[in-house]
């Protein structure tokens, strides 16, 4: 009797909680839901769309958020930027071409042969001498013909000119089409500011734009000096003055 009594006790229990938890179930099924929670940021702009009248807002782009690995500081800014006009610097620096230090003018000893006043030029080793009265010679970096320009001989100065003006041969021309037909005396003629002609032939003692090419043979057969070196020697020798190439 005991066994029935405590059964029964049991389904009871059973049957109110299976009843209970149903009842839960269902009173959480149609219970009201919470509230979502909208950002005015992203709601704002659609609802005022649906009420005609009202300005338009202005949607403001969000600036992406940088890592500290990917954001700059103004040390390695500087760095590259200082680096970068570093080099561009470097790049542009212009290259100053100079005359090589042992063809400027100097003065040494002479015991040769010829008398003062004698110009002698040496085509081998880019020299002019000029022979003075106490037994030196003034020594004159120049420049020479190329191959195939070269030439010796003994002539006179026969005329002298300040800053002359040029007028290309025609073989010349014909060799370099972009020479002109005549070019006054200045600074930018290939003359120089000084000329020393030669006798009835082409060439002539001469300055130079281009002091670089002092020491070299880049020439048409003329002798170059830097502009400084040829006004001196133009004040120390005349018309008539010999001059010996070799």
């Amino acid at each position: 009797m005991k066994r029935l009594l405590l059964s029964a006790c049991a389904l009871a229990v059973g049957l109110s909680a299976g009843l209970s938890g149903q009842a839960f179930a269902n009173s959480s099924r149609y219970a009201a839901p919470p509230p979502v929670m909208l950002s005015p940021d992203r709601i704002d702009p659609w609802v005022l769309q649906l009420r005609p009248g009202h300005v338009r807002p202005v949607v403001r782009e969000q600036r992406p958020r940088m890592s500290r690995k990917t954001r700059p500081t103004n040390r390695s800014y500087r760095r590259t930027n200082g680096r970068t006009q570093a080099l561009s610097a470097k790049k542009t620096k212009p290259r100053v071409r100079q005359i090589e230090p042992r063809f400027l003018p100097t003065v040494i000893d002479y015991d040769g042969k010829h008398k003062a006043g004698t110009i002698i030029i040496n085509t081998n080793e880019r020299y002019l001498y000029l022979v003075q009265k106490d037994g030196t010679a003034r020594r004159y970096g120049v420049g020479v013909g190329r191959p195939g320009f070269q030439w010796a001989g003994t002539h006179k100065i026969t005329r002298k000119a300040e800053w002359p003006s040029w007028r290309p041969p025609a073989e010349m021309r014909q060799r370099q089409p972009g020479l002109p037909e005549f070019m006054e005396g200045g600074p930018r003629n290939p003359l120089g500011a000084r000329a020393l002609y030669l006798g009835s032939t082409l060439y002539r003692i001469h300055g130079s734009n281009e002091p670089w090419s002092i020491g070299k043979a880049v020439s048409s057969g003329c002798i170059r000096m830097r502009n400084q070196d040829v006004e001196d020697l133009y004040t120390r020798v005349g018309v008539g003055t010999r001059v010996i190439v070799l």
